[in-house]
């Protein structure tokens, strides 16, 4: 969608749309995975981890930090990646309200 049409939707209805583009890739979602597993900041683990070559890891690494879903930090010669918590709760309460609860009259559609 180009950039000009993203006025026709609101602010939250944008949100969600980037946030999922963020997660839409499988790589990504076991990089977060993995980060909410470990429950610290991570150096090099991860091409190991995911098996993928190196530059496609950092490709992904660098979709979720531009995202703000992750955070870096150089340590060394490696750059140390982790959850950002207050990305990652903006994230859950806007999935949240998101997918509400849908009760059906019935439970019959279509």
């Amino acid at each position: 969608m180009g950039a000009t049409k993203t006025t026709l939707f609101t602010r939250q209805q944008n949100d969600i749309a980037n946030m999922a583009k963020a997660l839409a890739h499988p790589a990504r979602i076991a990089i977060l995975q993995y980060l909410v597993k470990k429950n610290a900041c991570v150096c090099g683990d991860l091409v190991e981890e995911l098996g993928l070559a190196q530059a496609t890891t950092s490709q992904h690494l660098k979709e979720l930090k531009n995202a703000g879903i992750i955070q870096g930090t150089i340590e060394g010669v490696s750059i140390c990646y982790c959850i950002n918590p207050a990305v990652w709760k903006q994230y859950r309460e806007l999935f949240n309200c998101f997918f509400k609860d849908v009760t059906l009259a019935g439970n019959k559609c279509c």
